[in-house]
C-alpha cells in the first residue's frame, strides 16, 4: 500500500537547487500520518509541513503574501480541519498538472455533448438492466478543478468525524487545571493541527483529481445529488493506451456514472450507511495520551515540524473492540456490494452493444485490484483495505441472483439493508443465491390474528428446500 495521501503518487518535483533539493527531498523521508493520512517526503508544495506548502517555491514578491498566508494558518479557529487551506493546496496540486506531464483544462462545448450524450445513451441501455430508474436529472463534464470544488463538501463530512476525535485529543491531554493556562499553547496545536490535516487532505484531493474519470469513482457519491459528472480530460488520458475507440471508453464509463446514481437515488438508505460506518470507526479511534503528553511538553512554537513528525508516528491507532471491527467490516461490505452490483449490471448493459465490453471490464477491475482509487482512498483514509477479490466475488453474486431471481428479485435486496449478502455470504455467493427466500406468511397470519385479538408470535423461518434442517435458518453463525 502507498503511504502518499490516498494511496496516489504526488506528481514530481523539480527542486530549484539541483542535486540539494533531490537530497533534501530524500531525506525527508515518508510515512503514515493521523488516521492514515501520508506524510511523503517528496512532491509538490506542502508534501512536508503547511509552512513547505506557503514557502516551498516562494519568490521575493510573494514574501507578503506568504506571511498573509501563515497569519491565517495560525488564526484559524474552525472545526478540526482547516478547509480553505484543503481547497486552496488541492487546486495548487491539480494546477500543476499530472506526473504524464498533462494539465487541467476547461472543458469545451463539444466534450460537454460528447458527455450528455453519453450519459443519456447510458441511462436507456441500463433500464434494460435494472429495475432502477434514472438517478441523473442532468449529466456534467468536469474539469478537474470543477471536481476539486464540487466533492470537497463531501470529503469534508467523511473527514471531519475522524479529525474530530484526533482534534479533542490534542486539546484533552493536559489536567484540566492546566488547560486555562495553556489555552493559547493549546489553541495554536489545534490551529497548527487543522492546517496539517487541511495539507494532507488538500494534496490528496488534488492528486486524486487527475485519477478519476467520474463523481462516484470510490463507490461513494461525492458529487451533487441527481448529477452524474465525468472527466472527459482524465477519460482521454485513461483511455489512451487501451487499443479502444474513445466513443466506448467514453460510454462504458458513463454507464457506471449512470449505474452509481441510480443506486444512490433510489436507495435511500444506502448513503447514511456508509457514511455512519465511518463515523462509528471515528468513535472507536483511541490515543496513545502518553506519547501525545510528551508531545504536548516539548512542543517548540517555532518548530511546527516537530509536531507534524510525531502525528507520524502511530499516535492514533484504531481500538480493537467489536464495535469498531463491525463498523470496518461493515463499510468495507457495504462497498463491496455496490461496486459488484454496479460491475454487474453494466456488464449486462455493455456486453450486447460494446465489443470492447470484456477488455474494458477487466482494465477496471485490474485498476482495482492494483491500487485504484477505491482501495487506495479508503486504505488510507481510514486504515481500511478492500480486498480486490471481493468485488469479483460481489460481482459473481449479484450475476448469480440475476439467473436464479430476475432483475427485479436481484434488486428488490436493496429494500433493506437487512435483506443485503453478508461478508461471509461473499465467501459462498452460491450458498446465498440458492436459499430460500424468507416466508413471510406467518407474519401476514399475525398481522390478521392481531386484528382479532389472537395474536401469537410469528415464527419467520427460512422454509426447508429439502437440503437441511429448517431450524438452522440460514445456515450462518
Amino acid at each position: 500500500m502507498s503511504d502518499t495521501p490516498f494511496g496516489f503518487g504526488l506528481p514530481p518535483e523539480e527542486p530549484d537547487n539541483g542535486d540539494e533539493g533531490k537530497k533534501k527531498d530524500q531525506q525527508g523521508g515518508g510515512g503514515q500520518g493521523p488516521f492514515g493520512f501520508g506524510l511523503p517526503g517528496a512532491g509538490g508544495p506542502g508534501a512536508d509541513n503547511p509552512l513547505a506548502a506557503m514557502f516551498g517555491s516562494m519568490n521575493p514578491n510573494d514574501l507578503g503574501a506568504a506571511f498573509q498566508q501563515l497569519g491565517q494558518m495560525l488564526s484559524y479557529e474552525g472545526g478540526p480541519v482547516n478547509w480553505d487551506m484543503a481547497k486552496q493546496i488541492a487546486r495548487q496540486t491539480v494546477a500543476q498538472g499530472t506526473s504524464d506531464g498533462t494539465k487541467d483544462a476547461s472543458v469545451g462545448p463539444a466534450e460537454k455533448l460528447a458527455v450528455e450524450g453519453a450519459v443519456r445513451l447510458a441511462d436507456l441501455w441500463l433500464d434494460d438492466a435494472t429495475s432502477l430508474p434514472s438517478g441523473a436529472a442532468s449529466a456534467l463534464a468536469w474539469s478537474r478543478a470543477e471536481w476539486v470544488e464540487a466533492t470537497l463538501p463531501v470529503w469534508k463530512e467523511l473527514v471531519d468525524p475522524v479529525a474530530e476525535r484526533v482534534g479533542a485529543a490534542m486539546g484533552d491531554v493536559l489536567p484540566e487545571e492546566m488547560q486555562a493556562m495553556a489555552g493559547p499553547l493549546i489553541g495554536m496545536m489545534r490551529s497548527m493541527g487543522g492546517a496539517m490535516f487541511g495539507t494532507q487532505i488538500g494534496q490528496a484531493v488534488g492528486v486524486l483529481a487527475g485519477e478519476v474519470v467520474g463523481s462516484t469513482d470510490i463507490g461513494l457519491p461525492l458529487g451533487p445529488v441527481g448529477k452524474a459528472a465525468l472527466l472527459p480530460l482524465n477519460i482521454e488520458s485513461f483511455g489512451k493506451d487501451l487499443s479502444v475507440p474513445q466513443e466506448e471508453v467514453r460510454l462504458y464509463l458513463a454507464l457506471r456514472e449512470a449505474a452509481h446514481q441510480r443506486l444512490f437515488a433510489h436507495v435511500p438508505w444506502l448513503r447514511s450507511h456508509l457514511f455512519g460506518a465511518v463515523e462509528g470507526y471515528a468513535r472507536g479511534i483511541k490515543v496513545d495520551t502518553a506519547k501525545l503528553e510528551d508531545v504536548v511538553g516539548q512542543f517548540d512554537p517555532q518548530n511546527p515540524e516537530e509536531l507534524q513528525q510525531a502525528l507520524q508516528q502511530g499516535m492514533f491507532q484504531p481500538e480493537d473492540t467489536p464495535e469498531q471491527k463491525a463498523a470496518l467490516a461493515r463499510l468495507e461490505t457495504a462497498l463491496a456490494l455496490v461496486e459488484g452490483w454496479v460491475d454487474a449490471v453494466v456488464h449486462s448493459a455493455a456486453k450486447p452493444r460494446l465489443s470492447s465490453a470484456d477488455a474494458l471490464r477487466e482494465t477496471l477491475r485490474r485498476r482495482r485490484a492494483t491500487g485504484g482509487p477505491a482501495e487506495q482512498t479508503f486504505a488510507t483514509l481510514i486504515g481500511l483495505e478492500l480486498r480486490p477479490r471481493r468485488l469479483r466475488d460481489a460481482s459473481r453474486l449479484w450475476a448469480s441472483l440475476t439467473d436464479a431471481r430476475g432483475v427485479d428479485g436481484r434488486d428488490g435486496l436493496w429494500a433493506h439493508p437487512d435483506m443485503l449478502p453478508t461478508a461471509s455470504d461473499l465467501d459462498d455467493p452460491d450458498g446465498f443465491v440458492h436459499r430460500e427466500h424468507m416466508d413471510f406468511s406467518e407474519l401476514d397470519k399475525m398481522l390478521g390474528e392481531a386484528a382479532s385479538g389472537t395474536a401469537e408470535k410469528p415464527d419467520l423461518k427460512k422454509k426447508d428446500d429439502g437440503s437441511g434442517d429448517p431450524a438452522k435458518g440460514d445456515g450462518t453463525e
